[in-house]
């Protein structure tokens, strides 16, 4: 689990302990030993927390013009015990409206295992965003069929193409116009 970074190839784009407007703003990081953990394993201490003991966040780019944020996620993402949506959305998503962003791109390819309670603040994040949209990027089989169970998918848009995403080749306005041209080609 220690060797699981964040996504670090935009860090010459956005960086969110550099950003003002970010949470995260001021962070510093310990550069000399892993203080962190997720269970019982230690993971690399760049990645943030925002409240929940299972799941770890780092927000990879913001652009607040275009009004747009990219999030990666690690853990296990539990809102039945620790009821992870409502932290994530108070605690950081809030922020991010506050200063105009209304498109998520969340990336899931390390969200372990996802345990669903009710849908009510995916809907409140939803109906939040208004003109926006919620993204999930490569999130494994096993955690997309409990977003259907549950009927997440009604307010994330995953699947099919944005199940096989190679977003780490690209830059960050390469990831989101290659987003919103797959969740356009799904609305109209």
């Amino acid at each position: 689990m220690h060797e699981i970074e964040p996504h670090f190839r935009w860090r010459d784009d956005y960086i969110a302990s550099e950003d003002e407007l970010s949470h995260f703003y001021e962070t510093e990081y310990n550069e000399f030993e892993f203080d962190k953990q997720l269970y019982n394993y230690a993971i690399h201490p760049q990645w943030d927390t925002f409240g929940s003991p299972t799941l770890y966040i780092k927000i990879l780019y913001a652009d607040y013009d275009s009004h747009y944020a990219i999030i990666e996620l690690l853990g296990e993402w539990n809102d039945l015990i620790n009821n992870d949506i409502m932290l994530l959305k108070r605690n950081i998503l809030e922020l991010l409206m506050e200063q105009g962003i209304n498109r998520f791109i969340l990336i899931g390819e390390n969200v372990l295992n996802f345990h669903a309670s009710d849908d009510l603040y995916y809907e409140e994040w939803f109906q939040d965003v208004e003109d926006g949209w919620i993204a999930g990027l490569n999130f494994t089989d096993h955690v997309i069929e409990e977003f259907k169970a549950f009927n997440i998918d009604y307010y994330i848009n995953i699947g099919s193409q944005l199940d096989s995403f190679n977003w780490r080749a690209l830059k960050p306005a390469q990831v989101f116009d290659r987003t919103e041209e797959i969740i356009n080609r799904r609305i109209h």
